[in-house]
C-alpha cells in the first residue's frame, strides 16, 4: 500500500466516528494551546526581567575582583583606576567592537540625603554614571518587548543635578515640587524627630555648605558621603526628577548622578576610580564569545589588576530563580498535558482496534501484512497529531492576541507598579516548534501500542471475532 493510499484509508477511518475522533482533538487542542499559553507568558517575562537588567547593567560588567560579594559597602576599596584605558582597549579590540553596543562606567556609593529645610533624612544608594551613555543602553530591546525604561534627564544638565526614587521623594518631603503622587507629608512631631535622628556631623557640614551657597531652593538637598581618606563629605545637590524604579525597595533607596560629581564626593581631589565598566551587546546570543574575549583582553594587557568579568544573570540573581520557578511549573504543565492526551489517543486507537477486529482480518487476508497494520494505526495517530497540532496553534494565537490587545496588567510581588499581561507566542518560535513537536510525539506514543497489538491479530480470530 502506497503513502497516497494509506492515508487516506486513515483519514476515512477517523470520519467514520466522528464523535470520537472530534472529542480526542478537542483534549488535543485544548491542551497545545495551554501549553503554548503559558509558555508564551513565561518567554514574555523572562525576556521582559533581561532585557530590563541588560538595560541598567549591561550584558556583561567588569569589576574588581570579590566587589561584587564584599565591596558594595566599600566601593573605594574596590574602584578601578584605570578605566579609561580599559574601555578605549575594549572599543578599539578588533573581536570585541563588532559585538559591543555600549561601554561606559559608573560609580556606586552610599550615604544620606537630607533635606534640611523640612528637617528629613534618608540613607540612599546612588550611583554615579555618565549620563548620555546610560541613556543609548535604556534604548536596547532586541526583544521588541514593552519598555518601561525612560532617559533619564541627567543629560545636559548641571553638575550638581541629581534622579531621585519617587519613595526616595517621599521620604524627603519634596513630593510638592516634584509632583510626586500619592504622598502625605509627615506631621511636625515626626519632622522633629527625623532631625533630632541625623548625625551632628550631617547638621555641621551641611550648615557650613548651605553658609557658602546662595539660598537653597525649594528641590536641593544635601548627601553626606565617606571619601576615600575615611572623612565625611557633603555636597549640594538639585533633585530635577523623581523617578518611579518599579521596585519598591529601590525605589526608596535610589540616586543617579554624574559620575564626576559621584567621584568627587568619593575621592575629592585623589585620583577618580569606578566601581564597574558595564558592556552592553547587540545581542545576547553574543555573550559567550565576547566574555571569553574580554577576559583574554583583560589577563593580557590590565593583568596588574585583579579584574573579573560577570554576566547579568549573576548580578541579578532573581533573573535565574524566575527561569528556574517558571521552568518547573511549564514542565509540570506539560507533563500533566501530555499525560492526559496519551491516556485520551491510547483510549481512542484502543477501542478503534476492538471495533475494526474483522477488519483488520480481512485486510490481513487480502495481503497486508502486519507492519502494514501498524502503519495504518500509526498513520491515523499521525493525522490526528497534525490536525490537533495546527488547531491548537491556532486557538493559542487567536487568544494570545486577545490576551495581548486586552489591556490587562499585575502587580507583581515587591514592585510599585502594574505590569501588561502579554503572552508571546507568535515570536518564540522554539517554543512553537518544540510543543508541537512534542504533540505529535505524545500522539505517536500513545498509538503504538494498540497498533502493535492490532498487528499481532491472528487472521482466522479476527474474521470470526463479532
Amino acid at each position: 500500500m502506497n503513502a497516497r493510499a494509506l492515508f487516506s484509508l486513515a483519514l476515512r477511518n477517523l470520519l467514520r466516528n466522528r464523535r470520537r475522533s472530534l472529542a480526542t482533538l478537542l483534549a488535543m487542542i485544548v491542551g497545545l494551546t495551554a501549553i503554548l499559553l503559558f509558555g508564551g507568558y513565561r518567554a514574555n517575562i523572562l525576556y521582559g526581567m533581561q532585557t530590563g537588567f541588560v538595560q541598567q547593567s549591561g550584558h556583561l560588567q567588569i569589576q574588581r575582583r570579590g566587589y561584587f560579594l564584599d565591596g558594595g559597602d566599600s566601593p573605594t576599596a574596590y574602584g578601578i583606576a584605570d578605566y579609561p584605558k580599559i574601555i578605549a582597549a575594549i572599543r578599539n579590540d578588533t573581536t570585541l567592537a563588532p559585538l559591543v553596543a555600549m561601554v561606559t562606567p559608573s560609580l556606586r556609593l552610599g550615604g544620606i540625603a537630607g533635606n534640611f529645610a523640612a528637617g528629613v533624612s534618608r540613607s540612599v544608594m546612588a550611583i554615579g554614571l555618565v549620563a548620555q551613555e546610560s541613556n543609548r543602553m535604556l534604548a536596547w530591546n532586541d526583544y521588541d518587548m514593552v519598555s518601561y525604561a525612560r532617559p533619564l534627564p541627567l543629560a545636559g544638565a548641571d553638575e550638581d543635578a541629581v534622579v531621585i526614587g519617587s519613595g526616595l521623594a517621599r521620604k524627603l518631603q519634596l513630593c510638592a515640587v516634584l509632583n510626586v503622587p500619592d504622598c502625605s507629608q509627615a506631621p511636625a512631631a515626626a519632622k522633629a524627630a527625623e532631625t533630632t535622628n541625623a548625625p551632628d556631623d550631617v547638621l555641621a557640614l551641611s550648615a557650613q555648605e548651605s553658609a557658602q551657597q546662595p539660598a537653597a531652593a525649594r528641590n536641593r538637598i544635601e548627601m553626606l558621603a565617606s571619601t576615600a581618606r575615611g572623612a565625611p563629605n557633603v555636597a549640594s545637590l538639585s533633585v530635577i526628577e523623581a523617578k518611579n524604579m518599579g521596585v519598591k525597595a529601590i525605589d526608596d533607596l535610589y540616586m543617579a548622578m554624574h559620575l564626576s560629581q559621584a567621584q568627587k564626593l568619593i575621592y575629592g581631589a585623589s585620583p577618580p576610580a569606578v566601581t564597574a565598566i558595564a558592556v552592553q551587546l547587540h545581542h545576547t546570543a553574543q555573550m559567550p564569545a565576547a566574555r571569553t574575549r574580554l577576559e583574554a583582553l583583560l589577563g593580557s594587557e590590565f593583568s596588574a589588576e585583579p579584574l573579573e568579568v560577570l554576566d547579568f544573570q549573576t548580578l541579578n540573581p532573581m533573573y535565574g530563580q524566575t527561569d528556574q520557578f517558571m521552568g518547573s511549573m511549564f514542565g509540570f504543565i506539560a507533563v500533566l498535558i501530555g499525560v492526559i492526551v496519551l491516556f485520551t489517543i491510547g483510549n481512542t486507537m484502543g477501542t478503534a482496534v476492538m471495533e475494526r477486529t474483522t477488519e483488520i482480518g480481512t485486510l490481513r487476508a487480502i495481503g497486508l501484512r502486519r507492519s502494514g497494520i501498524r502503519r495504518l494505526f500509526m498513520c491515523e495517530a499521525l493525522l490526528l497529531g497534525a490536525i490537533g497540532s495546527a488547531a491548537g496553534l491556532a486557538s493559542a494565537l487567536a487568544i494570545a492576541y486577545a490576551i495581548n490587545h486586552s489591556g490587562w496588567t499585575w502587580t507583581p510581588p515587591g514592585y510599585s507598579y502594574a505590569y501588561l499581561i502579554l503572552v508571546r507566542v507568535g515570536q518564540n518560535t522554539p517554543l512553537l516548534v518544540g510543543s508541537i513537536v512534542g504533540m505529535i510525539g505524545v500522539t505517536l506514543i500513545s498509538a503504538w501500542w494498540p497498533a502493535r497489538r492490532a498487528a499481532r491479530l491472528e487472521i482466522v480470530d479476527a474474521l470470526r471475532h463479532v
